[in-house]
């Protein structure tokens, strides 16, 4: 695949274009979506060119290969995303690397990072993962022990609650997956009003 300046400038353009018309159907600024560009399995040298033009979040599946581009990319020049799913003895250098963790799906992980964030002086936003669409091959808690969940990690040390995270079903048209993610956004808003607290974050792909 082509990942010279050109192309890439363009695919952005595209997708920021996109990003824009789809706020405006929505009644929202635009500047309130946040642009993850998923860079699982992509060259570092790619990366970088991303980068320099204007990528400012970037999202990885695995600690390990975020390790290895943030070394060469740089922790400063972007914010950096765990949307996969993360091992529980891998809390620790989730803490050091991400700015945001996507996949938070049950207590003991939670625990477990904010053990890490309290040690390093941080506090780390997280976002819970719900399977909404009730696959068995997909992660994150079920709908109907959400607010639980929420109310425990809240109340953790070191963690910022902003949002939640889901991943829509895969089908061959893109609107089929827009009732997981109107659902998300429903118990998103209920459990403002149960918990009575803002989540401003969600987080679709």
């Amino acid at each position: 695949m082509d990942f010279d300046g050109d192309t890439l400038l363009q695919r952005l353009d595209e997708v920021r274009g996109r990003i824009a018309a789809a706020a405006v159907r929505s009644g929202r600024p635009a500047e309130r979506v946040t642009l993850v560009g998923v860079t699982k399995t992509v060259a570092v040298e790619a990366v970088q060119a991303a980068v320099a033009l204007g990528l400012a979040d970037l999202g990885e599946s695995r600690v390990q290969e975020a390790q290895a581009k943030i070394q060469v990319v740089g922790r400063d020049r972007a914010r950096w995303h765990l949307i996969g799913h993360l091992q529980r003895n891998k809390a620790g250098r989730a803490v050091e690397l991400f700015d945001r963790v996507h996949g938070v799906d049950d207590l003991d992980l939670a625990g477990a990072l904010s053990r890490h964030a309290v040690s390093a002086g941080r506090s780390l936003p997280v976002l819970v993962e719900v399977n909404v669409t009730g696959e068995a091959t997909k992660f994150g808690v079920a709908p109907e022990g959400l607010e639980p969940l929420l109310e425990r990690i809240a109340a953790l040390p070191g963690l910022r609650l902003d949002g939640l995270m889901t991943v829509g079903a895969l089908v061959e048209r893109a609107e089929a997956a827009r009732g997981g993610f109107a659902r998300l956004r429903a118990l998103r808003d209920r459990a403002e009003q149960q918990l009575g607290r803002t989540l401003p974050e969600l987080s679709m792909g």
